[in-house]
């Protein structure tokens, strides 16, 4: 009965994260209100204050924050079987999407059009971000300690603070104002995310075996956003080691950025215009697998982070922190996403949907597809 059971589970994660995979536009501020939306507002698979954890947890280890949070749900609903298949089953559809944009440049020179998709969906993310930020913001912010320290992680980010040190900061002031850390101890724990962030150098002649170390090394490593990546790609991919143009680089960001699924599938291209269908899988299996080894080491500890007044003050913190930089991220796609009376009147309709009817989100990402392409052509 209980290996029915569990196969049960491993099937509905499947089912659920190879959809988000094939639909979750917008990065990992929309990835994440997606997953709200789907495991805890639908599936009540865990509490919305268990998620925060989840979601808090993903910014203190390297490696892609929303694919780091579809691990953890994995883990939450059945061990480490659940964190392979909803870690697998995400990532999958984004790098067979990303290939087949690689296979495409590789033979015609250029990616395929997507400005008509992209166009109506981004939209619709404004909205669906926006209702999981108001639900995430009303159960994480409990005193007016942490509405101050959101506020001033919202402006810091804004001001373009380093994410780590914005949420180290945060994360250090909530036991520190409670009484219950020690100030001396501070200043280790300060100076890690900026070791952390910390490069090493590797071969210069390009190599397949070369290859999977590099992105293996950058999944091990990295911090932060897709901007972050790009700043490790360029130094080493083109200005170190010559492997790829500068052109080349862009246009590999810009269809990890605009494909659905986790941002980091820019290894997938990189490794195909590189190495072939050989280069693209070791790429994508080197960037993801720290991911797995992180989640599997400290999923186990999330739960006694709580029974600690430190620890639990530190999640408190980093939690809020987290939620200012999805609102910082929102802000700038929104300026991107809402450029005329169209993107205006889908977003509005959409955050009527979602907040009023509570629509599927993935449905109204579709939805906003369709509608974006039909007035892309109709231009």
């Amino acid at each position: 009965m209980k290996v029915s059971t569990t196969r049960s589970t491993l099937r509905e994660l499947a089912s659920l994260f190879l959809r988000l995979g094939f639909t979750a536009f917008g990065g990992p501020a929309a990835h994440i209100a997606l997953m709200e939306d789907e495991v805890v507002r639908r599936r009540q698979w865990v509490t919305r204050e268990a998620f925060l954890d989840l979601v808090g947890a993903t910014n203190l280890i390297p490696g892609p924050n929303s694919t780091e949070l579809a691990m953890h749900i994995g883990r939450r609903r059945a061990g480490i079987a659940g964190l392979i298949v909803a870690g697998v089953c995400f990532i999958v559809p984004a790098m067979l999407i990303v290939l087949a944009c690689a296979w495409a440049y590789v033979k015609y020179g250029r990616i395929p059009q997507v400005q008509g998709i992209l166009y109506g969906v981004k939209p619709v993310i404004i909205a669906v971000v926006a209702q999981a930020l108001w639900g995430l913001v009303r159960t994480a912010v409990k005193t007016k300690g942490l509405a101050v320290i959101a506020v001033t992680a919202t402006v810091a980010a804004f001001f373009g603070v380093n994410e780590l040190v914005i949420l180290f900061a945060a994360g250090l002031l909530v036991p520190l104002a409670r009484g219950v850390f020690k100030p001396k101890k501070a200043l280790p724990l300060l100076a890690w995310p900026t070791l952390a962030v910390i490069g090493v150098n590797g071969a210069t002649s390009f190599s397949l075996p070369g290859l999977f170390l590099f992105f293996l090394k950058v999944g091990s490593v990295l911090f932060g956003s897709g901007y972050v990546l790009l700043a490790f790609l360029r130094a080493d991919l083109v200005d170190r080691w010559h492997w790829l143009t500068e052109a080349q680089l862009l246009d590999a960001v810009a269809v990890g950025q605009v494909t659905p699924g986790p941002v980091f599938t820019t290894a997938t291209f990189i490794g195909y215009v590189l190495g072939g269908f050989p280069g693209a899988m070791l790429a994508t299996i080197g960037i993801f697998l720290p991911a797995f080894i992180f989640v599997a080491i400290s999923a186990p500890w999330i739960p006694r982070l709580r029974k600690s007044p430190v620890a639990s003050g530190f999640l408190d913190g980093v939690n809020v922190a987290s939620l200012a930089l999805m609102a910082v991220v929102t802000w700038h796609l929104g300026r991107s996403a809402l450029v005329d009376v169209w993107t205006i009147a889908l977003a509005l309709i959409s955050a009527v949907l979602i907040f009023r009817f509570r629509v599927n989100s993935t449905w109204l990402v579709i939805g906003g597809a369709l509608a974006g392409l039909a007035l892309f052509f109709a231009r």
